[in-house]
């Protein structure tokens, strides 16, 4: 084990939590930010005592004693090169999801980490979450048999609906149920999926040009099947707020798991009910912290720090990706998808690709 030097591009909500982690750890010896906006710059570099912080995240890659690089920016189409540019120079990586826009570019990125002997992993907390994890561990060990189904239904609040699909004409599927799909899929390797099926709805988005909600359908090489439900148009709530629902049926038992965050309500004259602690990467809590994102990044430092396997392969992100792709075009076409897709995305402009 050795103490690791972290350079972190985008220190905005998710970013911000990752360099508050960082500049806590005893893994780290020196932070290194790059930020954009000038005053959130001054802000996360005070409170972390960072150590570089600049505007331009190209002056990171070349600080030749910055180990690891954990990029968490906005907007998604920035991923691909920062992430390029980190792997090229020698940098181990940690990048938001999604991977990349076009399975093309996310192959690269991985054939890239390997040529460097890099690691490279996605920002899928969600495995880091206790209770997704003990479904994992049930569907490892036997517990509930053989899979036969699964269903996650989640559903985000408004606001952070329109600040997720703002920046982005991403879908639900890309965005939002991404982090199930990877969740499921994560439980039932090496299984692989065949064919996608999908159907949105555009009532509240609809002068966007972006559904509201997104319903998906996995098949697996075994048979298997399972549903993803995503929304974002959820009325206003507490900041970020997150309701997910798990159903997972074996030939052998069932496990339900309510991850609706509401186990603990706040109300007030003021604000009226809330659901504190209930957005999906999590939030400090005075000397704790509640969610899984804290534990994801210290998961990391010790990856590199320490040598280790990253939990979230980028092969597996891929997959995952691959799977968003196909339910967007399924949801287009109004028809079944099969995979593996091609290499480079198609719509339905190009009927026969991708069936």
């Amino acid at each position: 084990m050795k103490q690791i030097n972290v350079g972190i591009i985008g220190t905005g909500w998710c970013g911000g939590i990752r360099a508050d982690t960082c500049a806590a750890n005893p893994l780290v010896k020196d932070l290194h930010l790059a930020e954009v906006k000038p005053e959130r710059l001054a802000e996360v570099a005070k409170a972390t005592a960072a150590r570089t912080a600049t505007t331009d995240y190209r002056e990171l890659l070349k600080i030749k004693d910055i180990d690891a690089v954990i990029i968490s920016a906005t907007p998604e189409d920035t991923h691909y090169p920062m992430a390029r540019e980190s792997l090229l120079a020698g940098k181990h990586v940690f990048l938001e999801k999604p991977i990349s826009l076009e399975l093309h570019e996310a192959d690269e990125l991985i054939a890239l980490a390997h040529r460097q002997g890099t690691k490279f992993t996605i920002g899928y907390s969600q495995r880091f979450n206790p209770k997704f994890a003990y479904v994992k561990k049930c569907v490892a060990d036997g517990t509930v048999g053989q899979p036969v189904s699964a269903l996650v239904s989640r559903h985000i609040g408004r606001s952070l609906g329109n600040k997720i699909s703002g920046r982005t004409k991403l879908s639900p599927a890309a965005m939002e149920a991404t982090h199930d799909i990877d969740f499921i899929l994560w439980c039932l390797a090496p299984r692989k999926p065949v064919r996608v099926y999908s159907q949105s709805v555009s009532r509240v988005k609809a002068p966007q040009g972006i559904p509201d909600c997104q319903w998906i359908t996995v098949t697996m090489d075994d048979g298997m099947s399972f549903v993803i439900g995503a929304g974002w148009i959820l009325p206003p709530a507490y900041p970020n707020f997150a309701l997910t629902w798990i159903e997972f049926v074996g030939t052998e038992g069932a496990l339900f798991v309510d991850d609706s965050h509401r186990d603990v309500m706040l109300t007030t004259l003021q604000r009226g009910i809330v659901h504190p602690m209930s957005s999906m990467p999590g939030e400090r809590v005075d000397h704790t912290y509640a969610g899984p994102m804290h534990s994801e990044t210290i998961h990391f430092l010790e990856a590199v720090a320490c040598d280790r396997p990253v939990l979230v392969k980028p092969e597996e992100a891929r997959l995952v990706m691959e799977v968003y792709v196909a339910a967007d075009l399924s949801a287009e076409r109004n028809q079944p998808v099969t995979l593996p897709l091609p290499e480079r995305r198609q719509s339905a402009a190009a009927p026969g690709a991708g069936r």
